[in-house]
């Protein structure tokens, strides 16, 4: 039987980045909306779509239904030539720098986003903060420069490309956050520097750099004060075996365990009394065949998961250390 709160309190989110995994963040995201409105969202990757549709205005049941209805396959989006063995890979890795395009999940974002009337961060401007640079948009996006070795918080960072964060398209925000390196294309972005040249800047996932920023909104970032809840996702991954039968799937398998390796890192104590860890279920980030019954199965273990939270004494003793200062 669910809970019903008659008062939920005000707090900021934090998703985890995972790829297809982010099924686990939409179940425990049902719970945890019983107890919470959320005020400012971010997210890596995968934990990015789930902000960016917090932000439009999608409540928890919207986005459940969302993610049940996703086809995942769509995901690896290629042309004709990526179809031919060898040969179609090899040339999109050399000549396009990812084996996917990555255009089905923007496009998709994008007509999720339409439906709210969501299109640029300036459709997400908080006004009683219009004025605090910090805390101006209820969305952040977390993305990778690997031209200059740099982590973006978008929109505000978008700035130093010459865009105005205003304008900048949320769903190509996504885009970025999203491009796991050698599956999605690069986002490539092309800009003068201060001193008037033209430079080339590469943008991929997030999770690169920072695949739970769950600091984005502590003190001093412009955003209330508010407490902040993260969502994170755990193993056990590690005892799969990875397919190798040539070279692609070895750099596919490569880049499958760079990312899994975030999801195992250890989390401080204080931040860990404050996020709701998600199993697994053995499923990979690039899962992108995964079966009905294993999203149901992903989906529960975020819904048990974000149960056993609200019951945690580390959580409410980090409430009531944040409430009381």
């Amino acid at each position: 039987m669910k809970k019903i709160l008659k008062f939920k309190k005000r707090a900021n989110a934090v998703f985890e980045g995972g790829g297809v995994k982010g099924i686990g963040i939409a179940g425990a995201l049902t719970v945890a909306s019983r107890y919470f409105d959320w005020v400012y969202v971010a997210g890596t990757s995968a934990g990015a779509v789930v902000a960016s549709l917090i932000a439009a205005g999608y409540t928890a049941e919207e986005i459940k239904d969302l993610v049940f209805n996703i086809d995942y396959r769509q995901f690896e989006d290629t042309d004709v030539l990526g179809q031919i063995p060898l040969i179609g890979p090899f040339w999109h890795l050399k000549f396009k720098l990812g084996l996917f395009k990555g255009d089905y999940i923007e496009e998709w974002v994008r007509e999720a986003l339409k439906e709210k009337g969501v299109e640029q961060f300036g459709d997400l401007v908080v006004h009683r903060n219009a004025r605090n640079p910090k805390g101006r948009y209820r969305l952040r996006v977390v993305a990778s420069d690997i031209s200059t070795g740099t982590m973006l918080v978008l929109p505000q960072d978008i700035a130093r490309y010459g865009i105005d964060p205003d304008y900048l398209e949320v769903a190509k925000a996504i885009r970025m956050s999203i491009s796991i390196p050698f599956f999605f294309r690069p986002v490539k972005l092309v800009y003068k520097d201060e001193d008037n040249r033209h430079r080339i800047s590469y943008i991929v996932d997030g999770g690169v750099l920072s695949n739970f920023p769950v600091w984005l909104f502590d003190k001093g970032t412009g955003t209330e004060g508010l407490p902040t809840i993260g969502f994170k996702l755990v193993g056990p991954d590690t005892g799969r075996e990875n397919d190798i039968h040539g070279p692609f799937s070895m750099l596919k398998a490569l880049f499958s365990t760079m990312i899994e390796a975030h999801d195992n890192r250890f989390i401080e104590e204080k931040a860990f009394a404050r996020t709701i860890p998600i199993p697994t279920q053995g499923v990979r980030s690039t899962d992108f065949h995964i079966s009905r019954d294993k999203i149901e199965e992903l989906f529960q273990a975020g819904v048990g998961a974000a149960e056993d939270f609200f019951k945690n004494r580390s959580y409410r003793g980090y409430m009531l250390k944040y409430l009381n200062g």
